[in-house]
């Protein structure tokens, strides 16, 4: 198997820093289920904190976060609303018909972001036979649509509409904290509109595992026995809520080195033979079309290991590179120049 030297497949590839498994393996511990490890309170009560919320609950994964908070907002037969690029529809395998028995209407938002009147056409009237529209989801940032950040603008704009129709609001904040980095928007602004959401450790944070889902104590409570039931709870989880710690003191402001290096990895490479960036470079992603080598995504993602650089084929044609903590400047322009000669390789 092939080394791999540069792996910009996802920022979900980062590894604990030296200081990062330090604070892993100082952490004061104790029964999380209890409410006795004082590492995972410390953790739920900064996250709170910083997206103004009640209460948060530290959970395995960002899709737990999803699932729950949709078992908590809906009722089988509901209908949730998000975007057709959304991570709960394309991602987490069926979840929220497995689990909460709803269906979710995709709306054709650009890079993943759709406007209030779309919003506010897709909500069902009251009908007998009809599902009823209940949650409203955006995920920020818009992963599929591109890495794309939602102006706090229009994150209003379609909360005041769903409010407006009795729609609750959650938020997919994956990505929140690139996108409080990108736009200068503090997490509490961005949060305020939201009645649930959550931030994940283990992308551009650089932890191992883990997410923090936030909301009102009584959703909170409720999220919590969705966490039983589901086999979320844990046990002496301070080891590595203590890495979700480090990187909110950490790791937060330099992600706007992970922003500058994909914006450079997205120049170098835009004007190559067969390669067509697509528009906008808003956080840590760079999504490019190369139907333009007459090769599909997946041979040139092979090519590339070859080479020891790993991007993700996100389609037959669209391809996804994702910088972050342990890609620098240097591994970038390496990325790049293998892309080079990649698509040189197959013009010739």
């Amino acid at each position: 198997m092939t080394e791999i030297r540069i792996d910009l497949y996802s920022d979900t590839q980062t590894r604990p820093t030296p200081a990062m498994r330090k604070a892993m393996s100082e952490a004061d511990v104790g029964d999380e289920q209890r409410g006795e490890d004082p590492t995972v309170n410390k953790l739920t009560r900064t996250v709170a904190k910083l997206l103004g919320k009640d209460d948060a609950v530290f959970l395995p994964s960002g899709t737990m976060c999803n699932q729950i908070a949709i078992l908590v907002h809906c009722r089988p037969g509901d209908e949730v609303i998000a975007d057709r690029s959304a991570h709960i529809i394309n991602s987490e395998a069926g979840g929220p018909a497995t689990f909460a028995g709803v269906m979710v209407r995709p709306l054709d938002g650009k890079r993943g972001v759709y406007t209030a009147g779309q919003m506010e056409a897709a909500v069902r009237g009251v009908k007998r036979n009809a599902p009823r529209s209940t949650l409203v989801v955006a995920e920020q940032t818009a992963n599929s649509g591109g890495g794309t950040v939602w102006p706090l603008e229009t994150l209003r704009e379609v909360a005041t509409t769903a409010k407006r129709h009795g729609l609750l609001m959650h938020m997919d904040g994956a990505r929140l904290m690139n996108a409080v980095i990108a736009s200068g928007v503090a997490a509490k602004n961005f949060a305020e509109p939201f009645d649930s959401l959550w931030i994940d450790l283990s992308k551009g944070l650089g932890c191992p595992v883990g997410a923090v889902l936030a909301g009102g104590r009584e959703f909170i409570a409720e999220a919590w026995t969705w966490k039983q039931r589901m086999g979320g709870a844990m046990r002496q989880a301070g080891v590595i809520a203590a890495a979700g710690v480090h990187a909110l003191e950490h790791h937060v402001d330099r992600m706007a080195e992970d922003h500058e290096n994909a914006r450079a990895f997205a120049e170098a490479i835009a004007n190559l033979p067969g390669i067509a960036v697509e528009e906008g470079v808003d956080s840590n992603m760079v999504f490019f079309n190369v139907e333009g080598t007459g090769l599909p995504a997946a041979e040139i993602h092979n090519r590339l290991l070859e080479r020891g650089i790993r991007i993700g084929a996100y389609d037959r044609y669209r391809m996804r590179a994702v910088t972050h903590l342990d890609v620098n400047r240097e591994a970038v322009v390496a990325a790049a120049e293998a892309v080079r000669e990649v698509a040189r390789g197959a013009a010739g």
